[in-house]
């Protein structure tokens, strides 16, 4: 009897579910890394969206300082 691709994603998830407990070790070299790839990661994300929204506010406030320079000088 052939499987489904449904039936193989029920009996994965029904032995992942139920797997038991893998009393692994995790040393501090590998929680180091954790901790350093995590950190990475989010301040990565942070800088994208500084940089997303920092140089257009920037170049917005560019224009308006220029504006206001010209109409000044009139």
């Amino acid at each position: 009897m052939k499987k489904t691709s449904f039936e193989k994603i029920v009996l994965t998830l029904i032995l992942v579910l139920l797997g038991g407990s893998a009393f692994a070790y995790i040393g501090p070299g590998m929680t180091g890394g954790v901790f350093a790839a995590t950190i990475g990661i989010i301040v990565a994300l942070v800088a994208a969206l500084f940089g997303l929204v920092w140089f257009p506010v920037k170049k917005l406030l560019k224009k308006r300082r220029e504006k206001t320079a010209l109409e000044s000088d009139k």
